[in-house]
């Protein structure tokens, strides 16, 4: 069957159940394909493409070849178990999350849509409706797929789901019927997959220079009828919807890199070159000074030499294999996914490990307005009345609605009013029957009291309504619309007039709807005679959190812009109230600076954006392109992009920013979209991201400096030990309880640490920047020295105090208690990284720390009396223990002295 047959259907008979058939053949179900789930093997396989996990796999098949030449495995295992443990955590939880999610996002294709079939009307699941088919709607419903008019009446869609604007009029002019018709009698030529698209296109013409984003004579797909009902054919089904084609672009693969992906790139290869150079110089200083120094080279017996040259390889292996911080990536890991279960306890579901993190890095936040800004529902910010008997009018006068509550709500005149019992029908007849619950006021007895005669519906050319009633056998007729209409039909003083345009104004600066009321006794007339009875301004309220989140998310130098479908004067009004935009009178040259339309940014070349786009604080009439490249053009300039949104009309920009906020009750193509789902609708729960990102930052420099100090001072100590002769002065087992599982208990010690508001003070950190900034550096190199000092002086007293030989076991346990002690000591240290603040700040909130370092001290105490061979050990006494314990602990007295100083000299400053 031809494509123009289908979808020129008659509108009173509509498809047979052949051309359903031949529809659903050439343009398929009426399904959006959902997001190819990623196997779980890549998923896995994905852990490994962390560089300092690709860097341990490299140190570990070298330590594998090697532990065949000696036959000890022991230190190669321990690498693979580090390996497994960090990249099967990160696994885990990432598969949690998205278990989680799935639930939340799951989608209902099955719910009943009603069509005209062969002459009658049925209900058929929403998959089931085809391109041709007829569709009635009504207030209540959500459009099932991409439609145009063939009949309207009194009908206004919620098209926020893809534009953002919360209500727009749609209608079927004379000249747009013949357009349908005449589009459809020339599709004949067109290719099947085509047709409908050219509908949408033809039905635009003569729209394009509307203030509207779409067409006012076509529906879309997961909008809402909110007002009125309307007939139309099908167009477009499935993916081919505009809201599937926005769902394509949202869940397209992106290249975009996490700024703590970045800066483990650089680490990985600054430990590569480091390792490498030293290990590389050790191996040629020490065979070319045993070159010069040893006998051996000036005989023939190559055998010997070649063990030589092996034994020095393998302690340039050993030198690489310590540079690598094996505990690096479960410490990340560990402290990413503790992140995500402690931030979903505060209402962020954070689906990507690394999303947590990067949120501490943002530097614009890109928010739409309706739902996220705002709280999406309609209320009466004011009602001025004129003076006399007009309140009960009032009153009367908005029950003359088709907006109602469910029953439940109705019955009940003291139940509180939220988005789960808010009023169905028009947003703005719902705000009046709000502010009348409010006035504990029984809307259907006074409907009751006063039936309806006749009445007039709202329209956009009229720009009013009126309902005639019967009241005490006598009709009184009530109006109410836009306040210069229903003025312009009473008798009003010119000081009434003048205080009317002064309210007005105040009202409309504020960016608040205005709605004016008025009656008379008997029938309707346009000809006048009503009585005044006042103004009522409706407004989309800011949500009560967002100014003070906004001012903590600005404070800590994050740029707000807000992008939304909705009008200029609102959308600025909104950024006003948000706190981003001045309160006090603008210059025409800021608001051209900081404002711009959709339409105007999409106009603009990619230069020109290019150099808007740091500047821009709101975009009003924005498509979802017009977000998407806003995002991209602000990553070109190295900004860190959050992008938060609930509308299906978000999704592209939540899929390429760096990180993307969708909200608990958006759309679930928003949600697939993100990284982070705020379960709570919340911006303040943004602020609270953030810093829990910022603080998850300050961990894992502060897990880097406690280990990188660690691996400075034990190598060090490798070639310290091969200066003087002496064997490692550490065993593997030994080196694998420090490297490994006191890293991990590290890791967790100082992943565990609550966030910290401080950092909100802070400026965000710049992508470019490397996680160990100038002065972590100089800490890990002087502690480490100092380190490395204290134990080699010690290691050359158990040489020379030893029996004629460093295999001294006891000597050598006490040396190993002494290096596990003095990084038991530095973790406090470690902690207090970034900060002036004591060791001993906040230790009782710090219960993860203290238990970590009991169990250190437990479990040295339990190898060192119980290990024996296994770890080369022998019990110490307890004078010994204390006599350690109280040596290292000066680690720590050291620290606290350095941290008194500074606070007395940022106190002087």
């Amino acid at each position: 069957m031809k494509s123009e047959q289908i979808l020129n259907t008659d509108p009173h008979v509509g498809l047979s159940d052949a051309q359903v058939a031949d529809s659903r053949q050439q343009y398929g179900d009426n399904v959006l394909t959902p997001p190819k789930k990623t196997s779980l093997w890549k998923l896995y396989l994905d852990k490994y493409r962390d560089p300092i996990i690709q860097i341990l796999l490299v140190a570990a098949l070298v330590s594998l070849v090697l532990a065949f030449v000696e036959h000890d495995f022991v230190e190669t295992l321990g690498i693979f178990i580090a390996i497994f443990i960090a990249t099967t955590v990160g696994f885990y939880f990432e598969c949690d999350a998205a278990r989680k999610f799935r639930v939340l996002t799951a989608i209902n294709e099955d719910q009943p849509v009603k069509v005209r079939r062969d002459g009658k009307v049925m209900e058929v699941p929403r998959r089931d409706v085809v391109v041709g088919d007829i569709i009635l709607v009504e207030t209540g419903d959500e459009v099932p797929a991409d439609a145009v008019l063939v009949e309207a009446v009194n009908l206004q869609i919620d098209e926020s789901s893809l534009t953002g604007e919360p209500l727009t009029s749609k209608s079927v002019t004379d000249a747009q019927s013949q357009q349908s018709a005449d589009t459809a009698s020339q599709l004949s030529s067109l290719n099947p997959q085509h047709s409908a698209d050219a509908i949408i296109q033809h039905s635009s013409l003569g729209s394009q220079h509307s203030s509207e984003a779409y067409p006012k004579n076509v529906i879309l797909r997961s909008t809402m009828v909110m007002n009125g009902r309307g007939t139309a054919i099908v167009t477009r089904v499935g993916d081919s919807t505009e809201i599937g084609k926005v769902a394509t672009e949202a869940t397209e693969a992106t290249q975009t890199k996490t700024p703590l992906n970045l800066q483990l790139d650089k680490l990985a290869k600054l430990i590569s070159k480091v390792g490498t150079g030293v290990s590389i110089a050790a191996f040629v200083i020490f065979l070319g000074h045993d070159i010069l120094t040893n006998s051996l080279w000036h005989t023939t017996d190559y055998l010997s030499m070649l063990q030589v040259v092996l034994n020095y390889f393998m302690m340039a292996v050993t030198l690489i294999v310590m540079a690598v911080p094996e505990g690096l990536p479960m410490a990340v890991t560990l402290a990413l996914a503790l992140n995500m279960r402690r931030m979903l306890k505060f209402n962020n579901l954070v689906r990507k490990l690394h999303a947590s993190e990067t949120m501490g890095a943002v530097t614009v936040i890109c928010t739409d307005k309706t739902g996220t800004l705002t709280q999406n529902r309609m209320t009466v910010h004011d009602i001025q009345l004129v003076e006399g008997d007009h309140l009960v009018k009032a009153e009367e006068a908005t029950t003359a609605t088709k907006a109602r509550f469910s029953e439940a709500v109705a019955a009940n005149t003291t139940a509180e009013l939220d988005e789960n019992n808010a009023p169905i029908g028009n947003p703005t007849e719902g705000a009046l029957l709000m502010w009348l619950q409010q006035q504990s006021k029984d809307y259907q007895q006074q409907r009751a009291s006063q039936p309806v005669d006749s009445q007039i519906p709202f329209s956009t050319e009229k720009k009013y309504m009126a309902t005639t009633v019967v009241l005490n056998d006598k009709k009184r007729t009530y109006i109410k619309g836009a306040p210069e209409i229903i003025a312009s039909l009473c008798d009003l003083a010119e000081p009434q007039q003048i205080h009317l345009r002064e309210v007005l104004s105040g009202y409309q600066r504020q960016a608040m709807r205005t709605l004016a009321f008025a009656w008379r006794d008997g029938d309707f007339s346009e000809e006048g005679g009503y009585t005044f009875q006042g103004i009522a301004a409706i407004s989309d309220p800011v949500r009560e959190d967002v100014p003070s989140a906004v001012s903590t998310c600005r404070g800590a130098g994050i740029k707000i812009k807000v992008v939304t479908g909705d009008t200029s004067a609102t959308a600025v009004e909104i950024a006003r109230q948000i706190g981003i935009w001045p309160k006090e009178e603008t210059t025409k040259a800021e608001e051209l600076r900081w404002h711009i339309t959709g339409s105007d940014f999409a106009a603009l070349s990619d230069e020109e954006a290019y150099d808007r786009v740091e500047d821009i604080r709101v975009m009003s009439r924005a498509r979802p392109t017009d977000k998407q490249r806003l995002v991209q053009l602000l990553q070109k300039h190295g900004e860190v992009v959050a992008v938060t949104g609930d509308g299906t009309n978000d999704a592209p920009a939540l899929n390429h920013a760096h990180v993307g906020l969708s909200l608990g009750s958006g759309t679930s193509v928003a949600k697939q979209a993100s990284d982070i789902t705020l379960l709570d609708d919340s911006f303040h729960s943004i602020a609270n991201a953030v810093m829990w990102g910022r603080s998850l930052y300050k961990n894992i420099q502060r897990f880097l400096f406690f280990q990188l100090v660690v691996n400075v001072s034990a190598l060090l100590l490798v070639l310290g030990g091969s200066i003087i002769g002496t064997e490692m002065p550490l065993t593997v087992t030994q080196i694998l309880w420090v490297n490994l599982i006191m890293d991990t208990f590290a890791a967790m010690a100082l992943a565990s640490l609550p966030p910290s508001r401080e950092v909100m003070k802070d400026k965000p950190r710049k992508s470019s920047d490397f996680i160990i900034s100038k002065s972590m550096g100089r800490g890990i190199l002087g502690c480490g020295i100092v380190f490395f000092a204290i134990m080699f002086v010690f290691l050359i007293w158990c040489e020379r105090h030893g029996a004629g030989s460093i295999i001294d076991v006891h000597e050598l346990t006490m040396f190993f208690t002494t290096f596990v002690m003095l990084q038991f000591w530095n973790l406090f240290n470690a902690k207090c990284l970034g900060s002036t603040h004591s060791a001993f700040h906040n230790l009782r909130h710090d219960g993860g720390l203290l238990l970590v370092l009991l169990l250190i001290f437990i479990g040295q105490w339990l190898i060192v009396t119980f290990g024996g061979r296994m770890f080369r050990t022998q019990p110490l006494s307890a004078e010994e223990w204390l006599i350690i314990t109280i040596a290292t602990s000066l680690v720590l007295v050291a620290g606290e002295l350095w941290r008194a100083i500074k606070r007395i000299k940022e106190a002087k400053a």
